[in-house]
């Protein structure tokens, strides 16, 4: 890697870590998102920068809809007990029956949207008044409009309209009592730079990021991995691909692409190459709607 990649590395480097810090120090009850995907694992490794030796000023938070990868949950649960860090699980399956919610139907069903009934009780479970998460601009057209530090209204709705200047990189984070802030430490980062990120701190991640054999169904051009969740149909032809994930997602919304990307310098090679964003070419409910992920937003999506 030249000199220029590893200088500009360390400026975002530098800026995601000075916004962990404004979190810590301008709110009273922060917490961090924790899916257990390459962008809140780089966040983890970016608060063991900002904040060792000392014990992270917030725990981590996973909302699990109880659809996710296998090999995520595991690698979340491993990471965790080796920082030695504070972990908080909520499950969108007691949400679900608990306020006797309604999911969706069909091969494909998803509880993304549910997700959001589960966060919003969260942060009224524990007062979180901040909620660091690992969501970058380069991802999708509503998340292009959002500032580093997002403020969210008493019922946890995002109004685009109504975000807060940050000249100079100073972050605002003056909320009214009820409302929350998200936060974005690497919103300025792309794909392509959490990959070199992740190739210079020589960050570990799951599996599934690196090239290996699933059984998988076509979908409207996809390849979507045969689990306990999609059951082929009748005419869906089950194939044996080597594939790997750009992002990860719960199984039933997310598609793998074909890939012989062993390593992380053949993932990179793979990203210069490719046209397409990863949720793009890999995400199945965002193609529902054009507004499809601001319309969650709106609602108090992550």
């Amino acid at each position: 890697m030249s000199k220029y990649h590893l200088d500009y590395l360390a400026q975002l480097e530098s800026e995601a870590i000075h916004i962990m810090r404004e979190v810590a120090g301008q709110f009273e009850r922060p917490a961090l998102l924790f899916s257990g995907g390459k962008d809140s694992i780089s966040l983890v490794h970016l608060a063991l920068k900002a904040f060792r030796p000392g014990k992270f000023p917030f725990p981590l938070v996973h909302i699990d809809t109880g659809h996710n990868f296998p090999e995520a949950l595991q690698f979340r649960d491993k990471l965790v007990e080796q920082i030695g860090e504070k972990l908080i699980v909520r499950k969108v399956e007691d949400t679900i029956r608990e306020k006797n919610l309604t999911e969706q139907k069909g091969k494909f069903a998803s509880r993304n949207a549910l997700q959001t009934y589960t966060l919003l009780d969260l942060i009224e479970e524990f007062k979180f008044d901040a909620l660091i998460g690992g969501a970058r601009r380069d991802e999708e057209k509503a998340r292009a409009k959002e500032r580093i530090f997002s403020v969210r209204d008493e019922f946890g709705q995002w109004d685009p309209k109504l975000q807060r200047p940050e000249l100079w990189n100073i972050y605002n984070g003056r909320i009214h009592k009820g409302e929350n802030v998200r936060a974005f430490p690497i919103s300025n980062w792309t794909e392509l730079d959490i990959w070199n990120y992740i190739k210079s701190e020589k960050i570990a991640l799951p599996s599934i990021y690196f090239a290996h054999e699933r059984e998988v169904i076509r979908h409207e051009g996809q390849l979507v991995a045969v689990s306990e969740f999609i059951i082929p149909d009748s005419n869906d032809v089950v194939e044996r691909r080597r594939v790997r994930y750009r992002t990860v997602g719960d199984m039933t919304c997310t598609a793998a692409v074909e890939s012989s990307a062993y390593s992380i310098e053949d993932i990179i090679s793979e990203i210069i190459a490719t046209k397409t964003s990863e949720r793009g070419e890999t995400r199945i409910d965002d193609k529902v709607s054009e507004a499809a992920m601001e319309d969650r937003k709106k609602t108090g999506y992550f």
